[in-house]
């Protein structure tokens, strides 16, 4: 069934949604050629889901017949957020699709000293998440912030920070996970670095910082695994 946001220019009334978003509405009517009777999947700012119906497509408005409402359950009950060094093509829009599947609340792309790609295209990225979580029926957009310098990400304050770094770990995550377990509404920060690794100097600042240094295991993965293993293996200790 395919999936919608609704807002500002949507209108709920007396069992219906009329959708007015031009966006939504070409998407809808011109791209998909949806016709009267079709189901759709729709969600507001409130993270209310709405089973619904095609009633009528005019030239500029959709109208559509709720079947069904409730509160969505697409959604972590910890904040989860990624500070990751830019990779170059595609593979950094598989990095921004998945995290936002794995349910980050946000992407700090990072300025490190190794990063391969050091173009701000956070608005692109954006773009992605958008894309992303109408295709997963995330209740609630991801934010990819503008890039930002390293030091820069722990300015916010977290309830955990994880700092991935395969050759110089302190422990593995499980470790770390058992003596510091993710708690329901903890605010959790995953750092993860660029293809070529961190250098001397941000392993120093981790030290000094006394950011633990966590391993994935004994095997070597590209940056944009590590971003899926890592943040899945933390839901999974979580939820297990």
């Amino acid at each position: 069934m395919p999936h919608f946001f609704i807002g500002v220019n949507d209108h709920i009334n007396n069992g219906e949604i009329t959708i007015g978003n031009t966006d939504t509405y070409r998407h809808i009517a011109r791209s998909l050629r949806a016709k009267a009777g079709e189901k759709l999947l729709l969600i507001d700012d409130n993270q209310i889901q709405y089973e619904t119906v095609i009633k009528e497509i005019s030239s500029k408005e959709i109208k559509c017949e709720i079947n069904k409402s409730y509160p969505s359950k697409r959604d972590l009950d910890f904040d989860l957020y990624l500070a990751q060094s830019p990779l170059r093509s595609d593979a950094q829009i598989t990095v921004i699709e998945k995290a936002t599947e794995l349910g980050v609340r946000g992407v700090y792309p990072v300025f490190t000293d190794n990063c391969a790609l050091k173009v701000d295209k956070h608005e692109k990225w954006q773009k992605v998440m958008f894309e992303a979580s109408k295709q997963c029926e995330r209740a609630k957009i991801p934010t990819c912030y503008a890039p930002l310098l390293l030091d820069k990400v722990f300015q916010n304050k977290y309830d955990k920070v994880i700092i991935f770094a395969e050759r110089s770990a302190d422990m593995s995550l499980k470790q770390y996970l058992c003596k510091n377990p993710v708690k329901k509404g903890d605010k959790v920060l995953v750092v993860i670095g660029p293809e070529g690794g961190f250098s001397e100097r941000e392993f120093n600042y981790f030290r000094e910082n006394n950011f633990p240094l966590i391993t994935l295991g004994d095997l070597i993965l590209k940056a944009e695994t590590a971003v899926i293993v890592g943040l899945g293996d933390i839901i999974y200790e979580y939820q297990g």
